[in-house]
């Protein structure tokens, strides 16, 4: 059923006064009539469909059988329901006020979720944004089949990627499969209080863009560093290379951004609760940090996931390698001319300019009578937001008559003129 028929149909809309969906569905909602009998002209129906295996068993499945119950017209079974998840999930904040809700319910009519009088507006607020983040989790599904456009490619090493959608407060989970992403699950996300786009430190803000895990932090490790301050990590948290190159181009600074749990006090967080950091709940963060692989595991941050088929990506990908390649090659025949070619006119190091690099490459070249040149373990993602800007990384193997050197190498690659070209370059 399509998400325009689901907000249209009465089911719905008698379930969204529990479930909190009064700023999608228009109008004023009502649980039951003046005698306190639940009311519903909507024949039976079937709960929405789950996005994600997460979610099969997760916190949104029981919701959603709750919202189904609640459809059909039987709210002692709906009561029945949301203890369910009150029983799995004893700290689920909006659980508890949801059931309350339905209890209340069998009193008098409610308009929204939260009726009970004296409870803090703010706190109220933000159970209501989360009920609305979780119940479009259960309507919008994820395109079965799709992949995210910007894994082009993962090199072998790499066993997952994670994708986090800002938009619909999910964090993706895919595994590597010949180079190529394959959906394995997903989850609920918290973000920054004021949303997307950081762009300078303490703004409150998740950044956009293509990170790595840069680190492991224990419970015993937030204790010891950050004291009482610690309980707002929860079971522990994953630093990302924010900012990266791209972001420090731009003018972006801040730091400490993560990927962490939440305080033990409660399940989970709302959608923007955190001071810029992607914040799961202590069991899924739990889960996804099994699969992490400090300096390999990319996190992908984006406003919005831009779906493709799985082969929808093949062209680019040929290119793209097709171009490291004949960069490569260029660099392994001293071609100083045809090597600097492959380079944007704005390129940039961060320490040295088009200019500088094409002085030094000259220099150095003319004083070797060959090298060697091998690459390895190459991975591309296109940037978030951008369809002419990837991030290549390789590991680097470099002779030549003077030098032997390897290094872990990242090339940001820019479309300009309809030939991709190199407009920063650095060790990653």
């Amino acid at each position: 059923m399509k998400l325009r028929k689901l907000l249209d149909s009465r089911m719905l809309r008698y379930a969204s006064a529990t479930l909190l969906v009064a700023a999608v569905c228009a109008g004023a909602l009502v649980m039951n009539d003046r005698s306190g009998q639940a009311v519903s002209a909507a024949p039976a129906v079937a709960a929405p469909s789950i996005n994600g295996r997460h979610a099969i068993t997760g916190p949104e499945a029981l919701l959603s059988r709750t919202l189904n119950e609640v459809g059909n017209r039987r709210l002692d079974a709906a009561v029945s329901e949301i203890d369910k998840v009150i029983q799995g999930y004893p700290n689920f904040r909006l659980a508890h006020l949801i059931k309350g809700d339905l209890l209340l319910a069998r009193a008098r009519p409610l308009t929204t979720v939260g009726n009970a009088s004296g409870a803090p507006g703010d706190r109220l607020e933000e159970l209501r944004e989360e009920a609305r983040a979780r119940l479009a989790r259960i309507q919008l599904e994820r395109p079965v089949g799709l992949v995210p456009r910007y894994v082009v490619q993962m090199q072998p090493e790499q066993r997952h990627a994670l994708v986090v959608d800002t938009a619909r407060s999910t964090l993706y989970v895919f595994e590597n499969r010949g180079g190529e992403a394959r959906y394995v699950t997903d989850y609920y996300i918290s973000i920054g209080k004021n949303g997307i786009d950081k762009f300078r430190e303490g703004d409150n803000k998740t950044p956009l863009g293509i990170y790595h895990v840069t680190g492991r932090l224990s419970r015993e490790k937030l204790n010891s560093t950050y004291g009482k301050l610690a309980e707002q990590y929860g079971i522990g948290a994953l630093p990302i290379s924010y900012p990266n190159e791209w972001d420090r181009r731009e003018g972006r600074n801040g730091y400490g951004i993560w990927l962490h749990g939440v305080p033990f006090d409660t399940y989970s967080r709302p959608p923007r609760a955190s001071n810029g950091c992607v914040a799961l709940t202590n069991e899924d963060f739990t889960a996804i940090s099994r699969d992490i692989q400090i300096g390999l595991t990319p996190v992908i941050i984006a406003n919005g996931v831009d779906w493709v088929a799985p082969g929808a990506n093949q062209a680019m990908r040929r290119e793209l390698v097709q171009r490291v390649e004949n960069w490569r090659r260029d660099w392994e025949n001293r071609d100083t001319e045809q090597y600097l070619a492959h380079y944007a006119g704005n390129f940039s190091t961060g320490k040295m300019r088009l200019a500088q690099w094409s002085e030094q490459k000259h220099k150095v070249n003319a004083g070797k009578t060959w090298i060697r040149l091998n690459l390895d373990k190459v991975s591309i993602f296109l940037y978030p937001g951008r369809d002419d800007l990837a991030v290549v990384t390789f590991d680097q193997n470099y002779a030549s008559s003077n030098l032997v050197s390897q290094m872990r190498k990242r090339q940001y690659w820019i479309r300009e003129g309809g030939a991709w070209r190199i407009l920063h370059e650095g060790s990653a």
